[in-house]
């Protein structure tokens, strides 16, 4: 048992309850500021102001648009199934904070004379958790489009499906490398392993994956095709308004807290310090509080990255999306995972010193990048299309079997007398 599964088991049952509350309310303040900041830096990107009215700097107006979504009128379409479509929104936001329990905010710290350790659950197969969480997310984006009665709420869930089965695969494979160099599912061992390195720098293709599949997973630009409104007016939750609406809206928030919160534990090494900040009085800086605050800056430089992207990019179409997915990001995992193998299996014979292996990675990644960017793709070809006749003065001119359709009937005039009368009759009134 490691020293955080130590702390946690003698936590009593009011510090698990403390730390619980105080999760829930760090997720839902963290999504009302992000949606605040998202609206704020992409107003300041397209030279607007942004929301500036509630409260100072607008900070409220992320409040009020959910106090004003929970008094709205909530409306149930006549051909929704009523428990199923209760029931999605819910689905949707619960797997997105059961899985933040795992991941650890912080090291060994006291609260109340109680020793722990700023984490809610240390479970050997965290990452495992995290992946079923997302998984069972799904469920409710595809429940509410198939509830929902509507042609175009099922369009968008069965994207959805696609998407995250897709794009899963991808984050999981890049969860791989992660574990052969932690030596563990455990998300506090794999921040542990990180003391002396970040993982983003030892293998930087598993977090460029982790970077494109993250953002595949939450549904965000320029991969929000479930609810896309250009084709598909809202998605998935077309149909739905009021607190449930507000339900699928914190859940997408969440979820971007929670993979960025992921992306900050797995590759950036999640509490501790940066580099030059560790020298500072034998490494202070890396103990106690100051884990928190470290670990709060980096997953807000995730979220901004979210917001940048949202600000940039234009949306793919579905078929760029799933290509990606599929020709590229499973592939070059798939690839990069064996180099590792290769590369580690050296390592542990001592016939690969560490600068030759930043050297042979390098090297390995740039020709993995020339050979996703540089080769062509192969284009169909294009069936023959027949040749109009041309006429002698070089104009297409018709087939010579051409048969026109006859004329339809006309319809039948209203009679003359009666026309007369209807005009009589309007000139009277």
């Amino acid at each position: 048992m490691t020293r955080t599964a130590e702390l946690l088991a003698d936590d009593p049952i009011w510090l698990v309850l403390l730390k619980v509350v105080a999760i829930f309310a760090f997720l839902v303040l963290m999504t009302l500021l992000t949606i605040w900041a998202e609206r704020r830096v992409i107003g300041r990107m397209q030279h607007r102001p942004g929301p500036n009215r509630a409260g100072p700097f607008g900070i409220l107006q992320s409040l009020a648009d959910g106090l004003k979504l929970a008094f709205k009128e909530d409306i149930r379409p006549v051909l929704a199934d009523k428990w199923v479509y209760f029931l999605a929104p819910v689905i949707s936001a619960t797997p997105a904070l059961v899985s933040f329990s795992v991941i650890p905010i912080g090291p060994e710290v006291t609260i109340f004379g109680e020793r722990t350790a700023l984490q809610l659950v240390e479970l050997p197969v965290g990452l495992l958790v995290v992946l079923a969480s997302a998984s069972i997310g799904v469920y409710g984006i595809v429940l509410a489009g198939w509830s929902s009665g509507s042609p175009y709420p099922l369009l968008g869930s069965l994207r959805s499906a696609a998407q995250v089965i897709s794009y899963e695969i991808a984050m999981g494979l890049s969860f791989v490398a992660v574990i052969m160099y932690a030596g563990t599912l455990s998300t506090s061992g794999i921040v542990e392993a990180q003391a002396n390195g970040w993982f983003a720098l030892i293998l930087p293709l598993s977090f460029l994956v982790y970077l494109v599949s993250m953002v595949g997973e939450t549904n965000r630009a320029p991969f929000d095709l479930p609810e896309a409104e250009s084709e598909l007016v809202g998605g998935f939750h077309t149909e739905y308004s009021s607190l449930k609406f507000a339900l699928f809206f914190l859940a997408e928030y969440i979820n971007m807290v929670t993979v960025s919160a992921l992306a900050s534990t797995l590759f950036l090494g999640g509490w501790h310090a940066p580099w030059p900040l560790t020298l500072i009085g034998g490494g202070v800086l890396d103990t106690g509080w100051w884990g928190a605050l470290w670990f709060l800056l980096k997953t807000v430089l995730f979220l901004f990255f979210f917001v940048w992207l949202r600000a940039t990019l234009p949306r793919l179409r579905y078929d760029q999306f799933m290509n990606l997915g599929w020709k590229v990001l499973v592939p070059l995992s798939l690839v990069w995972i064996v180099v590792v193998t290769v590369i580690r299996a050296l390592r542990n014979e001592q016939a690969l010193t560490s600068t030759q292996f930043l050297i042979v990675g390098g090297v390995i990644l740039a020709v993995l990048v020339a050979a996703a960017f540089l080769i062509p793709e192969r284009k169909p070809a294009k069936p023959e299309e027949p040749e109009a006749p041309l006429a002698g003065s070089g104009f297409p001119v018709p087939p010579l079997d051409l048969q026109v359709p006859p004329t339809p009937p006309r319809r039948h005039e209203v009679p003359s007398g009666a026309d007369d009368a209807s005009k009589e009759g309007a000139g009277s009134v």
